[in-house]
């Protein structure tokens, strides 16, 4: 039996239609008696099975009360997240911030330049920043997807180390959009593509520095419990995974009237 199916036979004495349509002589599901005899504990299985058979609505309705209760301890459990890490999460020196840096709201991005969904989100979440005008913009390196996502990575933090804020959203840009594989050598004709010269950004790649801002992100996402990309957050909420620019505009709304 599944956790679910438990949960939901222990769940059903606390719907009011279970609870009123149960005989009266009969024990309470998810109370069962210890002292119950096998034919008492036979009777109750055949009793609930019986009623289940004849009423499976109460299955539907069973079914919506657990998911809403998972739903909200979800969300009471980002909400408490995002409030013992709001520095890092917000504030942390070594993340890039763009959009506007004075903005009444802060969107948060973990991405990785690899990610299909990282790509497909890209150009509407830099419409929706573009469009909303006063959201500020906090990316987070989270390289998840293996060797070339973790180059990718490096580079664009050594990059913003050495050369600053303009170039490394240039970089990102670019690296957000790059065809083929990003090798070191691809990554070099890059850096000289935006002006830069190639062999300072490349040998920095592997640096403390950079690792440390890699190694900080994964340590964060861990505990906002993020396994994937791209995951936002806003205000006390995270959102996981790919949203379309309608349902990150609401997003935003709802966060800005919470107030």
């Amino acid at each position: 039996m599944t956790r679910l199916a438990l949960g939901l036979i222990v769940s059903l004495a606390s719907l009011p239609a279970f609870a009123e349509d149960l005989p009266k002589t009969a024990p309470v599901a998810g109370s069962v008696d210890s002292t119950m005899t096998e034919v008492e504990r036979k009777a109750l299985r055949d009793e609930v099975r019986a009623y289940l058979l004849e009423h499976p609505e109460v299955l539907i309705e069973a079914m919506d009360v657990l998911q809403k209760r998972e739903e909200d301890a979800s969300l009471a459990r980002d909400v408490q997240m995002v409030s013992t890490h709001n520095d890092v999460i917000f504030q942390n020196p070594n993340d890039w911030v763009g959009g506007n840096p004075n903005g009444d709201i802060t969107l948060v991005e973990f991405m990785d330049y690899r990610c299909g969904y990282c790509r497909k989100a890209y150009s509407e979440v830099d419409e929706l920043i573009k469009t909303d005008g006063n959201i500020r913009f906090v990316v987070k390196e989270f390289p998840i997807l293996g060797d070339a996502s973790m180059l990718s990575a490096q580079f664009a933090i050594a990059l913003r180390q050495l050369h600053g804020d303009e170039a490394y959203a240039k970089a990102h840009d670019a690296l957000m959009t790059l065809r083929g594989e990003p090798t070191p050598e691809t990554l070099a004709r890059l850096a000289t593509d935006l002006g830069l010269e190639a062999k300072p950004i490349i040998d920095r790649m592997n640096a403390p520095e950079v690792m440390a801002v890699i190694k900080d992100n994964y340590a964060l996402a861990e505990q906002m419990e993020i396994t994937g990309t791209p995951a936002f957050v806003l205000k006390d909420t995270v959102m996981r995974g790919y949203a379309p620019l309608e349902t990150m505009q609401d997003f935003v709304k709802d966060a800005r009237a919470d107030g």
